[in-house]
């Protein structure tokens, strides 16, 4: 059961460290990929490992009520990390910033 706790409480802290350093690790396209994809396969396992922990009846710093919540928020934390956060424009259509240059260019003509 111990190492149940440990384990859960390993892949959450290894989760969330990536979580904190992916803007470090978005310097390029490939290395921010393998951070997504690396903290969906550390959220899913701390998920599973907190479900498996809560079946067996066993508790995560003392409570019994905590693994449930925390799966939950590991779950979303799998679905977040594949958000792209760089903000690639997806519609192919022209941003604010662009329509009002061109403005400013009509205007100065």
């Amino acid at each position: 059961m111990d190492s149940i706790e440990t384990l859960s409480q390993v892949l959450c802290a290894t989760t969330l460290m990536l979580w904190v350093l992916i803007a470090t690790l978005s310097r390029s396209d490939e290395s921010e990929n393998r951070a997504q994809w690396a903290m969906v396969v550390l959220s899913l396992s701390a998920m599973f490992s907190l479900i498996y922990l809560d079946v067996l009846g066993g508790s995560l710093w003392g409570s019994t009520y905590l693994p449930k919540p925390l799966a939950v928020l590991c779950l979303a934390f799998a679905f977040l990390a594949r958000l792209n956060i760089k903000g690639r424009n997806l519609s192919q259509g022209m941003n604010p910033h662009q329509i009002m240059k061109q403005n400013q260019e009509a205007e100065e003509e």
